[in-house]
């Protein structure tokens, strides 16, 4: 009997492996952070080998640590940073570029002269996205068009584009599979989330050759097997889904209205919206949530670029925390007479504003600010742009009943009680926090078991959800609308370009 199952979760900041007994429960973790790369202004790029080693060695640190061979393993189940785009030979599997990062802004310009032309509306309608630089396709692009030879290459088929969990899996399977599931597909601007399908009209103006495309899949599929020489034995491949979406299968928001958000890095809110797509009013995405039995679910999303990494800039650039930990801690103790707000632009913002060209600003200081003010700026960000978000998809959504929203939480900000407090006031709706906080592996695991055989179907799987700690609002309505103004002052001030 396999006891089970490897859930691979590669990060933007560090990759984690942690196995999952046939109960769900945490069996052991492995996890290593790696390098980020600043190139130039805006640039954020990452080394594939790095990705590669990190995931190796910690799968084998969490079976290590677990006393468990490739044999007790009934499935891996992938999940990763989505958009972060990889170009690879396919004869050596070696990358011709670095991984372009999903917070990477440089082909802002050619998004703007896309637009320009009048292409965002077709472009939305086929992918639910925006003509962003945080998207996939213009990243492919650049690198055919920044390595030389590579486009030639392309077109001759020699070369491959992956997501990261392509990549992975092209690397585990030793070149045997070139596969993606339906979400991270949906994360590219090239794939037709109402047909399923890669889009050939989007390809031309992308200048994206399809011979560089991977097979797309349900997130639990056969994405064939590991060679034995890595976990010395052979393990099935059975799911795959982008971070966000597994996510909220982690968070077991199956039914239509169910509302998830992850703090790690950025910050992503999703609601299931059910079997039809979407058209966001209010600049929201709307994009596949998951695929099963080759049925789509789709969701509205909110992508916030800068949540964790604000407090890893209090940390590692402004050096005033040793700790992410202490940053609620310092909130709690700052002057409540100051209402200090920063607003996060450092790669431009996400939705609802997607201003790829303005950056952060600080507003309200004075000479008796200091660090606890700047841990509280730091936190409330987050809150504040989730409460964007979250307006946004309630006017969005008909089935939406404004306050009666609850959000359900996760990734590491989720830990911190002051957060999700203020959380919970400054959005005006409950916060949930579950007993399981792996959300992200636990979805990519529970994929996987389900293909295996291992987990039980959705709704039962929805059944074992348990709540650890609810956040109720306790912050009184003008004291609210008072900070939520504030907010939107700023950023109105931030914007290079006003809203409306």
């Amino acid at each position: 009997m396999t006891k089970y199952v490897l859930a691979i979760d590669q990060g933007t900041t560090s990759s984690r492996a942690i196995l999952f007994g046939a109960d769900l429960a945490v069996a052991a973790i492995g996890q290593k952070e790696f390098p980020q790369h600043f190139p130039a202004s805006g640039w954020v790029e990452h080394e594939p080998e790095d990705l590669w080693d990190t995931v190796l060695s910690t799968c084998r640190e969490a079976m290590e640590k677990a006393g468990a061979k490739a044999a007790d393993i009934a499935a891996i189940g992938i999940t990763n940073q989505r958009e972060t785009t990889i170009v690879w030979d396919r004869t050596t599997g070696r990358a011709i570029h670095r991984a372009i990062v999903w917070q990477d802004r440089r082909t802002a310009p050619v998004c703007a002269a896309l637009k320009a032309q009048g292409h965002e509306p077709m472009v939305s309608e086929r992918t639910g996205l925006i003509l962003d630089p945080y998207f996939s396709g213009t990243k492919i692009a650049w690198i055919l068009d920044n390595v030389a030879g590579a486009r030639a290459r392309a077109e001759r088929g020699e070369l491959a584009f992956g997501t990261v969990d392509s990549f992975l899996i092209w690397r585990l399977t030793g070149g045997a599979v070139h596969a993606t599931d339906a979400t991270n597909a949906s994360r590219t601007l090239l794939f037709d989330i109402n047909r399923g399908d890669w889009d050939d009209d989007l390809l031309a103006l992308l200048r994206v050759p399809r011979a560089m495309l991977p097979q797309v899949k349900d997130c639990a599929a056969d994405y064939g097997a590991t060679t034995p020489d890595l976990f010395g034995g052979a393990i099935a491949i059975g799911g795959v889904a982008g971070d966000q979406q597994a996510a909220t299968v982690g968070q077991a928001c199956f039914e239509p209205g169910m509302l998830k958000s992850t703090y790690g890095t950025g910050c992503f809110a999703v609601m299931n919206v059910g079997e039809k797509p979407i058209a966001s009013s209010h600049k929201l995405l709307s994009t596949i949530a998951y695929q099963l039995g080759g049925r789509r679910t789709y969701a509205l999303e909110g992508s916030i670029f800068i949540a964790g990494a604000a407090v890893q800039w209090l940390r590692d650039g402004l050096k005033i925390v040793k700790d992410a930990a202490e940053t609620g801690r310092m909130a709690e103790a700052a002057d409540p007479r100051q209402e200090v707000i920063l607003v996060p632009a450092f790669v431009g913002l996400g939705a609802p504003y997607w201003d790829a060209d303005c950056r952060g600003a600080i507003f309200g200081l004075t000479r008796g600010t200091g660090p606890n003010e700047f841990a509280r700026a730091a936190l409330e960000s987050v809150c504040f742009q989730t409460a964007d978000l979250i307006t946004a998809m309630r006017a969005d959504w008909s089935g939406a009943d404004g306050g009666g929203t609850v959000l359900r939480v996760d990734g590491g900000m989720a830990a911190s009680d002051w957060t999700m407090q203020r959380l919970a006031d400054l959005i005006g709706a409950d916060v949930d926090r579950p007993v399981v906080k792996e959300t992200t592996a636990l979805g990519a695991a529970y994929l996987a078991g389900y293909q295996a055989g291992l987990y039980p179907d959705p709704a039962r799987f929805a059944d074992r959800w348990r709540l650890e700690r609810r956040f109720v609002p306790a912050m009184d309505e003008a004291t609210r609308r008072r900070r939520l103004d504030a907010w939107a002052d700023a950023v109105g001030r931030t914007l290079t370009r006003r809203p409306g």
